[in-house]
């Protein structure tokens, strides 16, 4: 009697070769938007520096905004998970806030390239990318800013504008990725090392407890 064999471990391999694949597809892709934007970027560049024809790489993504779209949903991914750490409200706030700005800087010193991407496509208007970042973003930046407003309320950092000071926390730590050519040009240097980067981190530690330091009282 013949027994039909499961095709469930083919299936998982080849689920997970096109999961390997895609993973290469994108990070070509993430170098080549780096360098040259959505419009210079190139369905053959990437193809090319993947290692794969023009219509291989079109049968996992059909047009260059897919792969483009794919692109900034694992940067979002990565960077919003990055940013959760502010929902340990448990811990002190100067423990949060040193793990956040942590959190940003590792995030600019490993994924330079997809910082970068992400970047262009804000600097550029979010013409393609709009309508997820004010989805994704918005919701988490004002989860973000209630937690500010619960330390505020309970004497736990004195008042600030959570708002601006999370802008100038993203601003800060991702220049180390945006603008890490212009600081290595600057220094002297081929690119930034990672003392450049705990230094960064030291500097904008210490600014941020200060916007939130509480004063000190003279006793009486």
């Amino acid at each position: 009697m013949n027994t039909v064999k499961p095709q469930a471990p083919r299936i998982k391999r080849r689920l997970l070769n096109r999961d390997k694949l895609e993973a290469e597809i994108v990070t070509a892709a993430v170098r080549v938007f780096a360098e040259s934007g959505y419009e210079g970027a190139s369905i053959a560049t990437i193809a090319d520096r993947a290692g794969l024809s023009k219509q291989n790489l079109m049968y996992y993504f059909a047009t260059k905004q897919l792969l483009y779209e794919r692109v900034l949903d694992d940067v979002l991914d990565d960077w919003l998970d990055r940013m959760e750490s502010l929902a340990a409200v448990a811990q002190s706030p100067q423990s949060v806030l040193r793990a956040y700005v942590q959190a940003k800087l590792k995030f600019s010193r490993e994924q330079p390239w997809a910082s970068r991407v992400y970047a262009m496509e804000v600097i550029g208007g979010a013409q393609l990318y709009g309508a997820q970042i004010r989805r994704r973003v918005v919701p988490l930046l004002r989860k973000d800013i209630a937690v500010f407003e619960q330390w505020i309320a309970a004497g736990r950092i004195a008042p600030v504008n959570a708002t601006h000071l999370l802008f100038a926390i993203w601003a800060m730590t991702q220049s180390y990725a945006d603008f890490a050519p212009q600081m290595a040009l600057v220094l002297n240097r081929k690119q930034l090392s990672k003392k450049d980067f705990d230094d960064a981190e030291r500097l904008i530690v210490d600014m941020v407890l200060a916007a939130v330091s509480l004063p000190v009282l003279n006793p009486p």
